[in-house]
């Protein structure tokens, strides 16, 4: 009886281990898969300047052209532990030189990497996954012009289980979100612009939005603010709340804001902002003006309050 038992439990823990290796396989987005389009770069740095890419990828003291050298090396200290932001500059060696669209898109779409390796969500693929395929294509074609730069990023500095990758499989099952943008029929044009960049490549989200304790954002308190996700200080709340949100901004205030980095006060952005404002400063008056109207028509959710310490 008891050799039957013990043959009963390894057998289910065989099982239970195929299960739980097919669904924390990386899925893979084939060259097959790309549409027939003939990439726009102008849509492309579009792309580059909404998406931040600059922010997290550049030298943490870039100004100017160095900008646009994405060599990585920037340490991001979070709860799980220390994510060194890699190369993304076109160089073979130490870049992302020798990725295909296929490859990069999949990066954007599914979280995965070249060769099929899980990608941590400290890169928001989890918003990125929304934008449309030509979008992506576009935006690579554009970085595919920046300069190449050799350097050697350390590995991420995690601890177990954390830096067990295959784990992130069951991560994005549960919580990588829903997949491309579909515009909502009832908005404006205007509208459905400003929450594509919102939603997808701008990833507000991924900073204005708490998290749970296994690091997605929690989608019921979606822009409310919260603490900030490296583990220092607090991410305002960008909904349109009047006491603890942006509800007492105008359209105009947050295009001002966007803009020149001033707010309706005076005062001027600082912190992690800086350069997000910095990227948005480079989008078209309409882009600006599309975020700001998406902005007002968020659902207006009091921030929670902050633990007595």
């Amino acid at each position: 009886m008891i050799r039957r038992l013990i043959v009963a439990v390894v057998v289910l823990a065989v099982v239970a281990a195929v299960i739980l290796w097919f669904l924390t396989a990386p899925k893979s987005f084939a060259e097959a898969d790309l549409p027939d389009h003939t990439p726009d770069l102008a849509n492309g740095e579009t792309m580059f300047w909404a998406g931040g890419c600059e922010s997290c990828h550049a030298a943490p003291d870039a100004t100017g052209d160095d900008l646009l050298k994405l060599g990585g090396g920037l340490a991001m200290a979070t709860p799980f532990g220390t994510f060194n932001v890699p190369n993304i500059s076109p160089d073979e060696q130490t870049g992302i030189g020798t990725w295909t669209t296929a490859d990069f898109v999949g990066a954007l779409k599914y979280g995965v990497g070249k060769g099929g390796v899980h990608l941590y969500p400290a890169f928001p693929y989890t918003s990125y996954q929304r934008m449309k395929v030509e979008d992506i294509i576009d935006l690579k074609a554009f970085m595919d012009t920046l300069p190449p730069v050799e350097n050697v990023v350390a590995d991420h500095e995690l601890g177990f289980p954390f830096n067990i990758r295959r784990g992130l499989g069951l991560w994005q099952l549960a919580f990588a979100g829903n997949g491309t943008f579909i515009p909502d029929p009832q908005a404006s044009d205007q509208i459905n612009r400003g929450a594509y960049l919102v939603e997808g490549p701008g990833h507000c989200g991924e900073c204005h939005t708490p998290r749970n304790m296994a690091g997605a954002t929690i989608a019921d308190r979606a822009y409310s603010g919260g603490p900030a996700p490296e583990g220092d200080g607090t991410i305002p709340n960008i909904t349109p709340d009047p006491e603890t949100g942006i509800g007492s901004w105008s359209e105009d205030d947050l295009v001002t804001f966007f803009k020149t980095g001033f707010t309706p006060d005076f005062d001027s952005v600082g912190s992690t902002m800086a350069p997000v404002q910095r990227n948005l400063a480079m989008l078209s008056d309409e882009d600006i003006a599309a975020i700001a109207a998406y902005l007002k028509t968020l659902p207006a959710i009091a921030s929670e309050p902050e633990p007595a310490s």
